[in-house]
């Protein structure tokens, strides 16, 4: 199973530079995969890209970038980069987003999500392994008159979505790779996530999907502390349906219910947990959270795991 981290260096001097920093000490460490989210802040394709030319035996991937604001023709264009920068170890994973967000940052309607989602990714499967698209959608338009290769990108950039709901499940089963839930405990990951978009992976003749659940947690001694800062940190994902929704399902009434803070043995029996509940793929997010010191010894253990 791979393990793996999500970085987030936005509280350093230079974003940039630390990231950099972190890629590298998160190979060193013995993890399998660097993640980067996606606000409006730096853009995680190019994040990732750096990271990886950094740390050259590390795969890296955004998690996860919102379909409404951007257009299949220019993600591609930023996966592909990312692709031939890092040599073929780039994951793209994109999200429906929030209605709050799309709504108050790029003032557009949050509006048919999932159609939009199925067009996004048809469009994004072509022009990723081809380079080339003709598509013509409800929602979408993408088409290239000239071709939009980058010289030294692998075809076939993996596509992943942050789907936990029953729709955007069957869309990224028939249409993605894989899928990238957070927030989602191992009771709803078996007995909700996985079983569903396997099933549409199925029906669609296609392989069986990979799981990257990504989980906050952090390896600590002084795990009520951090799991009051936590519980205030992700306060915002309790007002969102979805993740609401999620959360519930795992057996949790607070988004922090389901992050795995503790010892060292308290965080392994949790990552595999999420294992045994179909996770292909765990990474920790919010290893930050409790400082430095911390946060290696969080990698340090899921080097070990990793091994």
């Amino acid at each position: 199973m791979t393990v793996g981290v999500a970085i987030d260096a936005t509280r350093s001097g230079n974003q940039i530079d630390a990231t950099v920093q972190l890629a590298e000490e998160a190979a060193a460490a013995g993890l399998r995969s660097a993640w980067f989210g996606q606000t409006f802040g730096a853009d995680s394709p190019q994040l990732a890209a750096l990271a990886g030319r950094a740390a050259p035996g590390l795969e890296v991937g955004t998690s996860a970038i919102p379909v409404f604001g951007r257009h299949p023709l220019t993600v591609a264009s930023q996966a592909l980069t990312a692709q031939a920068a890092t040599h073929g170890r780039y994951h793209l994973g994109i999200a429906l987003g929030t209605k709050l967000l799309t709504e108050t940052g790029f003032g557009l309607p949050f509006e048919r999500p999932v159609a939009r989602l199925r067009e996004f990714l048809t469009a994004l499967r072509q022009l990723t392994t081809t380079g080339t698209a003709d598509f013509h959608g409800e929602l979408l338009t993408a088409a290239t008159p000239i071709p939009a290769r980058v010289p030294g990108a692998d075809a076939g950039v993996p596509l992943l979505v942050a789907a936990m709901g029953p729709q955007a499940l069957r869309a990224s089963g028939e249409l993605a790779d894989g899928i990238l839930p957070y927030l989602a405990g191992p009771r709803a990951l078996a007995e909700h996530i996985v079983p569903a978009v396997t099933a549409a992976a199925e029906a669609a003749g296609r392989p069986a999907p990979r799981i990257v659940a990504l989980v906050p947690g952090v390896v600590t001694d002084d795990a009520d502390a951090v799991r009051e800062t936590v519980t205030e940190q992700l306060a915002f994902y309790e007002q969102v349906p979805s993740y609401a929704r999620v959360i519930e399902l795992s057996g949790g009434k607070r988004a922090a219910d389901v992050a795995v803070i503790g010892d060292e043995r308290t965080v392994a029996d949790e990552v595999r947990r999420y294992r045994d509940a179909g996770a292909t793929e765990v990474v920790l997010t919010g290893t930050e959270i409790a400082g430095a010191a911390d946060r290696r010894r969080t990698w340090q253990l899921l080097g070990q795991l990793a091994g």
